[in-house]
């Protein structure tokens, strides 16, 4: 397990990585989450026009208290380079990928 630089965010209790399965419109998408769930989750305002999602993209879910198996909150999306580093040192696992 390689060191991630200091700017990287990474899970902490209570989220989840997560790959952008559908753009549902509005303010919604559906994500297949590393606990094997898929959520339709919800982009917060401040992140709307500041970080474009589209499908196959790397997000940080935070499930909701109450439906935590289906709805969430998309607290940070990852880039490309992030995502590189997060596979190389084994925090986002294998078998989530953005075709599966």
């Amino acid at each position: 397990m390689s060191k991630l630089p200091p700017g990287i965010r990474t899970p902490a209790e209570g989220e989840l990585i997560g790959v952008v399965v559908q753009l549902l419109g509005f303010d919604r998408i559906r994500v297949k989450c590393t606990d094997g769930k898929t959520r339709m989750c919800r982009i917060p305002g401040k992140m709307k026009k500041k970080n474009w999602i589209h499908e196959g993209d790397y997000v940080l879910v935070t499930p909701w208290d109450f439906q935590p198996d289906t709805r969430g909150d998309i607290v940070s999306v990852y880039t490309k380079e992030e995502v590189k580093q997060l596979q190389a040192a084994g925090v986002i696992p294998s078998s989530l990928s953005p075709s599966a």
